[in-house]
């Protein structure tokens, strides 16, 4: 699903030159309160977009006891074959998985074509084979500066009022996937973290450093090309880059770039290369939840992994276009 850019193009691209000579550059903001913190390439890819609106969904996907699992997110990621006894399993168009309140209910277990990536703590070790298909973020949303950001209103209650601006048909899908963003932005946060979703990239600086500080490193999986479905080996190198503390940004489904930040004291960070069967490299980034309890019961990682909440720490992958921020 890809939003109608004409008319959004016009809009942003008035708005710009309005807002030209009033701030700085998002990339000087960024220098200016975090000069030893190298920008990842999930935020540079945004500064110099290929579109406004990504037209795919994250893909990402997980091969456990015989079942494919696929959940919603941004925009590249990866996916998996079918498993030995199962069929693939999807949840509801426009939600994501990232959001833990989430409930995935038996008939979205069958209907959305997103996809996001759960497993075991026991599977980060040198060795470990997970057949996985990673696909490269194309037609990504872009950051637009703050004041013009903070413009644009983002609450359901004014979903008619963002329409108008972005030239959004309130009946269209396009409205309609928004309207699932806002509402999972509007959620109250689980117990033990706070999150905001921020609308442009000053704003997730702020957020992510009055979190954890600004002696931070901000980082995202990188894949070295696009891959077929095939076996991927984890292989020497794994590194844990945080522990307990640290702040997640998921890029979510909008005209320009927004994205829900969550804080947590309860994760695990994990650097993990990884090698294709065809050679191919992918510097993936693995978040750990090591406390589930405030999670959904009926959350779909739960529901592939066979585990309850509060028991085993419950892992995935991020997408090439999501961020991880933890404590230097």
């Amino acid at each position: 699903m890809g939003f109608h850019l004409f008319p959004i193009i016009t809009f942003l691209m008035a708005s710009l030159v309005a807002t030209n000579n009033a701030e700085l550059p998002p990339q000087i903001y960024w220098k200016s309160l975090l000069p030893a913190t190298p920008m990842p390439k999930a935020i540079t890819n945004l500064l110099h977009p290929t579109g406004l609106m990504n037209e795919k969904f994250t893909s990402v996907g997980y091969e456990g006891d015989g079942t494919d699992v696929n959940v919603g997110g941004g925009n590249g990621g990866v996916s998996v074959g079918a498993g030995k006894r199962g069929k693939p399993v999807h949840v509801g168009v426009g939600y994501s998985p990232f959001d833990y309140v989430y409930a995935a209910t038996e008939t979205q277990l069958h209907h959305d074509p997103n996809v996001a990536l759960f497993f075991l703590e026991e599977t980060l070790h040198h060795g470990s084979q997970i057949n996985l298909h990673f696909t490269k973020p194309s037609n990504l949303p872009s950051f637009i500066p703050r004041r013009l950001a903070d413009s644009i209103p983002f609450a359901s209650a004014k979903a008619k009022e963002i329409f108008k601006k972005l030239y959004i048909k309130p009946d269209s899908d396009d409205a309609k996937s928004m309207i699932n963003t806002i509402i999972g932005c509007e959620k109250p946060a689980i117990s033990g973290e706070e999150k905001q979703c921020v609308n442009s990239l000053e704003s997730m600086v702020d957020f992510c450093t009055s979190k954890i500080g600004k002696n931070v490193a901000a980082v995202s999986t990188e894949v070295s090309k696009e891959s077929v479905l095939q076996k991927y080996t984890v292989t020497t190198g794994v590194k844990k880059l945080g522990e307990k503390e640290g702040v997640v940004c998921h890029l979510q489904n909008y005209p320009y770039a927004v994205f829900y930040c969550h804080k947590t004291e309860t994760i695990e960070t994990y650097y993990v290369p990884l090698e294709g069967a065809d050679g191919s490299r992918v510097k993936a980034i693995a978040v750990c939840h090591t406390n589930t309890l405030g999670w959904n019961p009926k959350h779909l990682a739960f529901q592939v992994l066979k585990v309850e909440p509060g028991t085993l720490p419950v892992c995935h992958f991020l997408p090439e276009d999501h961020v991880v921020w933890v404590p230097k």
